[in-house]
């Protein structure tokens, strides 16, 4: 659905891109969650929305949304596997906020796609 698309592999590239951005210092976050707790909820949250917002979808679309975001979760979880217990800085949680987002952007267009 989308993790064989070049947009995919677009954002594998950006975040590989920013991976500088994982070692670096910065103010840590209220409440002191970790990077891989973040990337989680981001991704959840942005997953829910989707599914909220495209009432159409069959239930097999949907399972077949879980599944590729299986699959996005430990693509991500492997890139950023030194990285995933550190307490998060703003700075990493508004990366891994705007890659959600990109994420879900991608899923829309395979939704539009699929149901066109």
């Amino acid at each position: 659905m989308v993790t064989d698309k070049p947009g995919y592999e677009h954002l594998i590239q950006f975040l590989t891109e920013h991976l500088a951005l994982f070692t670096e210092d910065g103010q840590l976050l209220v409440g002191g969650k970790t990077i891989g707790v973040i990337l989680e909820e981001r991704i959840a949250e942005q997953i829910i929305t989707l599914c909220t917002q495209h009432t159409e979808l069959e239930i097999n679309h949907r399972s077949m949304i879980i599944r590729e975001v299986d699959g996005i979760m430990y693509d991500f979880q492997e890139v950023l596997s030194s990285v995933l217990e550190n307490k998060a800085t703003a700075e990493q949680a508004e990366l891994i906020n705007e890659i959600s987002l990109l994420i879900k952007n991608l899923f829309d267009s395979a939704i539009a796609r699929l149901l066109d």
